[in-house]
């Protein structure tokens, strides 16, 4: 590893039409992409690869267009105003399967640019906070680039690597990306109500980032023994966690260990995680993968969607055309759910969104993404309650959603079934 002095004799090793690897979530180098634009001038159409990323990514700006593309793998919030499908566009792929893509060749990765902690006596840097993809990454690209940083934590798992393994680096401490805590909404405490009382003793957790995985958790904390086996965690699981909910004495498959691919929290959260034995990050394709979750007891899988029909075919992924997130890991999880011993695939959603829309629908928007079939369903859970469409037919199917539909749409959705089945 060379040392160098500034982010521009970093990124002399980019060059034109390469393709660029950027780590992701909370690890997301946002001031070396800040500078990076500044080498615009002398760059062209080099691809920019990242699942989504923190900050205000100014190399998607149309200003940029010439020299920077994006070929996202999960599209971020920062990401979602430039997606015009031609300079800025999206990747399908299962999250399990994207480091495949770079293994088997499929992406070639000239550059890889990464966000690791310092280097312990031995040499070993941590990908820290988001191990997911970046590992591939670092193994399969040309050139690796790296910010030394002293706030990221020293995560144990797949993410540690010698320093002899990165080409140049580029010292700047940088905090993490770290989420507001927004407060929830009565809908999405009832939800979490809802789930809760799914959630048995002893089962092995998936839980997300945001206010539904939030809401769950603080309905949790009298529960015994769950364990933790999932893509990414946040401050709601380490709320159980400190509470000693939270154990992971009933895995078993990494009994004792907090499993995840990355985490996004606060500071504390970073705190708790460097350097602690009983959590591990790990390479996503290891993580995710189906036949390794399912071998955990009563594994509950917790997802959300944009929408869902009446025959259970969820939308997670776009609003009609205008693709939002990715595929992510959701297939993965509720698949080994349904699959594990005991296990709990669980869909949950508000019923309306902001605007009051409903969010079970007859039929989903014209373009809208299919990322979870009908036939793998089974709970789905509003504010208004939970149905299970597992063994149900799709008439069945469309009285239990629309049961928990919200009230002011209820009639609105049964005329509708009556018309789309010709009995109106």
């Amino acid at each position: 590893m060379k040392l160098v002095a500034t982010p521009s004799e970093l990124f002399s090793h980019i060059k034109s039409n390469d393709s660029l690897f950027v780590h992701a979530g909370a690890a997301t180098p946002i001031y070396l992409l800040d500078e990076l634009v500044k080498e615009a001038p002398r760059l062209k159409n080099v691809e920019i690869i990242h699942m989504h990323t923190e900050g205000s990514a100014p190399y998607a700006r149309p200003e940029y267009a010439e020299s920077f593309r994006v070929s996202n793998l999960f599209v971020g919030k920062n990401l979602r105003p430039y997606m015009n499908y031609d300079t800025i566009d999206y990747i399908p792929v299962f999250l399990s399967e994207i480091p495949l893509l770079f293994r088997n060749g499929i992406k070639k990765l000239n550059v890889a640019l990464i966000n690791v902690s310092t280097p312990d006596k031995h040499g070993f840097v941590s990908l820290g906070v988001s191990v997911d993809c970046a590992k591939a990454a670092v193994e399969t690209a040309d050139i690796v680039l790296a910010q030394i940083n002293s706030h990221m934590p020293r995560v144990h798992g797949d993410g540690l690597l010698h320093v002899d393994d990165i080409d140049y680096a580029f010292e700047y401490n940088e905090k993490l990306y770290s989420p507001k805590q927004a407060t929830l909404t009565q809908a999405e405490m009832d939800i979490g109500k809802n789930i809760a009382e799914l959630i048995e003793d002893g089962a092995t957790l998936q839980l997300g980032i945001g206010n539904i995985p939030n809401a769950v958790c603080h309905f949790l904390k009298d529960h015994k023994n769950l364990g933790l086996h999932t893509e990414m965690w946040s401050d709601g699981a380490f709320e159980l966690i400190k509470c000693g909910a939270v154990n992971n004495s009933k895995k078993k498959f990494h009994r004792d260990k907090c499993i995840s691919t990355f985490m996004i929290g606060s500071q504390e959260l970073y705190e708790y995680v460097d350097d602690n034995m009983n959590v591990l990050n790990l390479d996503v394709a290891y993580v995710n993968y189906p036949i390794y979750i399912m071998r955990n007891p009563k594994v509950t899988a917790i997802n959300s969607c944009v929408e869902i029909d009446l025959t259970g075919q969820v939308c997670a992924d776009s609003i009609g055309t205008r693709h939002i997130s990715g595929v992510g890991g959701q297939m993965d999880f509720m698949r080994a759910a349904a699959l594990s011993d005991g296990g709990k695939p669980i869909m949950a959603f508000t019923s309306t969104t902001a605007k009051g829309e409903s969010r079970i629908t007859n039929i989903l928007k014209p373009g809208a993404g299919v990322v979870t079939t009908r036939s793998h369903v089974h709970y789905v859970v509003t504010e208004w309650g939970v149905v299970n469409l597992v063994g149900k037919t799709f008439g069945e199917r469309a009285k239990a959603l629309i049961s928990i539909a919200h009230p002011d749409h209820r009639e609105r959705l049964e005329k509708e079934w009556r018309q789309r089945i010709g009995k109106a």
